[in-house]
């Protein structure tokens, strides 16, 4: 069975601190359902985005962001194609979440996760099969080869090894962070497919952490961390190799990308999130507001209040009556409290 070799570094104790630490504080912060669709979306735009151009794909953010729309854009075919075919892949795994201890993802699992990222790419023939050619591996930055996967003839039996090494991490103690660093860099190692690796690795290693209670939400991307410096990503995988088979490094480098991405994130939520006593006191029933009065909410977090005089800026050709209606119904529901009885009274977060 696969055993992976690292050591338990300073670097790594402090990211997976932080981890755990933003971890909690967004697994728990009371968001109105406005704002969890707004993050999970833009997770999801950033993840398609940034999992594709790291392979060359030459959409750019907002380009990416219309396709994903529906919207038609004049683009290579190919890259059009493998935006959706991302999409779909990202998914697809979010059923996977927190699955029984009997789940065990499977060879057929992984080669529909390939199927699906190649989808109209590849010829029909090559998708979801092993390769059955050696490959080498290139920087797509530079063109230097980065490394030199096993020979074809070993894929299914390296595949099956590291299947069996993350069905036995759930009796050892290996933090799920860790286990997904470690199946992220096997798995571009053993470089199963002609085409479509990196992309299948990302999305197994962001499974890997669906299934063990790290989906936080579905509210972070480490595709963009990985592709704002391609170079450093790529330089952090060849480190196993340079140093003999040990990870370390590795899993210093991507434990700080997640650590990186959701403190972002955590920052973010503890701007917007509404106060827990709140929540505590509507007694956590669901909170049904109107486009305007969401609005009305992001921009007293923003500001700190809300006076009159701000209206017309806030809500252009809209009545100041029709306002201060969006305004009783949060104060009835003792979402926001007013300070005043004239127009220059101030609007703020009970």
């Amino acid at each position: 069975m696969y055993k992976p070799k690292f050591y338990i570094s300073n670097q790594i104790l402090k990211n997976i601190g932080s981890i755990e630490a933003s971890k909690e504080i967004i697994d728990h912060a009371p968001l109105l359902p406005y704002f969890e669709k707004e993050f999970r979306e833009d997770a999801l735009v950033r993840s398609v985005h940034y999992g594709t151009h790291i392979e060359g794909n030459e959409l750019n953010l907002t380009e990416a962001e219309k396709v994903l729309m529906g919207h038609n854009i004049a683009a290579r075919e190919r890259d059009v194609q493998e935006v959706i075919n991302y999409r779909k892949v990202l998914e697809y795994i979010e059923q996977f979440r927190v699955q029984s201890s009997e789940f065990k993802i499977t060879q057929d699992l992984i080669k529909e996760l390939h199927r699906m990222t190649v989808y109209k790419i590849l010829p029909e023939a090559q998708n979801g099969v092993y390769r059955k050619t050696q490959v080498v591996v290139k920087n797509s930055l530079t063109g230097e080869i980065s490394f030199r996967p096993p020979m074809a003839v070993a894929v299914p039996f390296q595949i099956k090894e590291l299947l069996e090494f993350i069905e036995s991490s759930k009796n050892q103690d290996i933090h799920p962070v860790l286990e997904s660093g470690i199946v992220h860099y096997e798995f571009v190692r053993i470089h199963p497919f002609l085409d479509g690796n990196g992309r299948v690795a990302r999305a197994f290693a962001t499974l890997i952490l669906f299934l063990e209670g790290y989906d936080i939400r579905r509210f972070f991307s480490l595709e963009e961390y990985f592709d704002q410096d391609a170079l450093k990503y790529y330089e952090a995988l060849q480190s196993v190799e340079k140093y003999d088979g040990d990870l370390t490094k590795w899993l210093e480098y991507f434990t700080l990308g997640l650590s990186f991405e959701l403190s972002k994130i955590r920052q973010k939520v503890e701007n917007i999130s509404i106060d827990a006593r709140l929540k505590e006191k509507l007694g956590g029933a669901p909170i049904l507001l109107s486009p305007r009065q969401l609005k009305i909410i992001e921009y007293i977090q923003k500001v700190g209040y809300l006076q009159n005089q701000a209206f017309e800026g806030l809500f252009p050709m809209i009545s100041e009556d029709t306002i201060l209606n969006e305004l009783k119904a949060l104060l009835k529901a003792g979402i926001i409290k007013k300070h005043g009885v004239t127009k220059g009274a101030k609007y703020i977060m009970s």
